[in-house]
């Protein structure tokens, strides 16, 4: 299929009830289905861990990346988490991978409570950089680029990200490249195999990204 060019608006906020319909339609609201992917891209064996269920912004000026692929699942927080609010513990989001990323100009914050713990990398002719990138976010804004793109694709069979698959009969999604331009997501988790951040700086900060 020939490149695609798409805007990708905010997702409109949804209620407890209305994302409970939406993951029993993708068939994931199973027993043991929810929770991270595990990741067996070249032997590394990502952990499997239970999100804080606090959410955190992740904005770039561009990124760039070969094999993507994305679908939904649910996220899982501690029994009793005390961030679940009337979720029960679980998030609807969307799994967004990619073998290869670069990111220019990368911003990441989270909201403490009247202060941000804020991360920046990447500025100038030195991006963050990044190896079998997953991130598991409910909201994705940006312009975006995509070559040959597959839409409506069993996630059970995709095969752009060695090792990160969805459930079967989920829909998703995969191209074979990505370019996204004034990048901001809404994320729960992310992981990778390799993370390199170049000019990192972290700090306590009164606004975020």
């Amino acid at each position: 299929m020939s490149e695609e060019t798409a805007h990708i608006e905010p997702a409109p906020p949804r209620s407890g009830v209305r994302w409970r319909r939406f993951a029993a339609a993708f068939g994931t609201v199973a027993a043991g289905a929810a929770g991270m992917i595990v990741l067996t891209a070249q032997g590394v064996l990502a952990a499997q861990f239970a999100i804080s269920g606090m959410p955190f912004t992740v904005t770039a000026d561009k990124l760039t990346g070969t094999g993507f692929e994305q679908f939904a699942t649910l996220d899982q927080m501690i029994p009793d988490s005390p961030n679940q609010g009337d979720t029960g513990g679980q998030v609807l989001v969307m799994v967004s991978a990619i073998d290869k990323a670069e990111l220019t100009n990368l911003c990441q914050s989270i909201n403490l409570g009247g202060v941000f713990l804020k991360i920046t990398a990447g500025s100038g002719d030195k991006p963050v950089s990044a190896r079998t990138l997953v991130v598991d976010g409910d909201e994705i804004a940006g312009n975006a680029a995509f070559k040959n793109i597959d839409i409506g694709q069993d996630a059970s069979t995709l095969d752009k990200v060695p090792g990160v698959k969805g459930n079967p009969g989920v829909f998703s999604q995969q191209a074979d490249s990505i370019v996204i331009e004034n990048l901001r997501q809404n994320n729960y988790a992310t992981t990778a195999a390799v993370f390199n951040l170049p000019n990192l700086r972290m700090a306590f900060t009164q606004d975020g990204c």
